[in-house]
């Protein structure tokens, strides 16, 4: 049974001028030990899709379950079970991340011997241990960023959600954070990913979630979209949907597998 389940997920807003879908009949699901690549553009719907899920945004038609719970109904079951990470974290300035991490833990209902050997172990995995004791306001954005990684995991969630975390990093920090991220998946994690950079996506999801203006134009594993697209990357096929030259229906006349 898939771990992450999201079923026919709608969010519609009201503007002074007109009304926008944000998010159309989203449904895709997740495994344990999958990466799922929730791709699109800037306004594709992404953000929006991935608050529903964790229970911030209420859902205008559909749900969300995780673990077996509701987004929409037991929201705070789900957020035990989710790591969140995104390039709009921020963290407290005047704490060291030893302390924000160890207040993390405290939130998560985590004892604190419990949670100093989360830490100890993050520490290592992360390699934040140079750092770990020095004030927050002195880190770095690569630093910050994996800080907020150790975060999303100091209890050790089932789910990890990832919106642009690579978001300000230069080559060197967004390899980091990808290679964590296939390390997560190695321990058996479902995981979501939304990010701009295709190449790493295609080389680390198992199968992906092509949104354009709200609606999952297309899904499958990188074979399975190349042979509904009869495009080679990913690059390739966001450019063409978004130019209008590839639409959904243009997957019927696509060769089998």
């Amino acid at each position: 049974m898939p771990i992450i389940h999201v079923q026919n997920l709608t969010k519609r807003f009201e503007l002074p001028d007109r009304d926008v879908v944000a998010a159309d009949d989203v449904t895709f699901e997740v495994d344990a030990g999958e990466v799922y690549g929730l791709l699109g553009p800037n306004g594709a719907g992404k953000t929006t899709t991935m608050r529903m899920i964790l229970g911030l945004l209420t859902a205008d038609d559909g749900w969300a379950e995780i673990h077996g719970f509701r987004s929409d109904t037991q929201p705070e079951e789900v957020k035990r079970r989710v790591g969140f990470v995104s390039s709009s974290a921020g963290v407290y300035q005047w704490l060291t991340a030893r302390e924000m991490l160890s207040f993390f833990g405290d939130v998560y209902g985590l004892s604190e011997s419990d949670t100093a050997s989360r830490i100890q172990t993050m520490s290592q995995l992360l390699g934040i241990e140079e750092f770990l004791d020095r004030q927050c306001s002195a880190l770095s954005t690569g630093e910050k960023q994996r800080i907020n990684l150790a975060r999303a995991m100091v209890h050790d969630p089932g789910v990890m959600i990832f919106d642009e975390p690579t978001l300000g990093l230069d080559v060197v920090g967004s390899q980091a954070i990808f290679q964590h991220i296939e390390l997560l998946k190695d321990q058996g994690k479902a995981i979501i990913l939304c990010t701009h950079r295709l190449e790493q996506a295609q080389r680390v999801c198992s199968r992906f979630g092509l949104l354009h203006q709200g609606k999952l134009a297309f899904e499958g594993t990188l074979s399975q979209l190349q042979s509904q697209t009869r495009r080679n990357d990913l690059v390739e096929m966001f450019v063409d949907i978004i130019e209008g030259k590839l639409a959904p229906n243009d997957r019927l006349s696509a060769p089998a597998n």
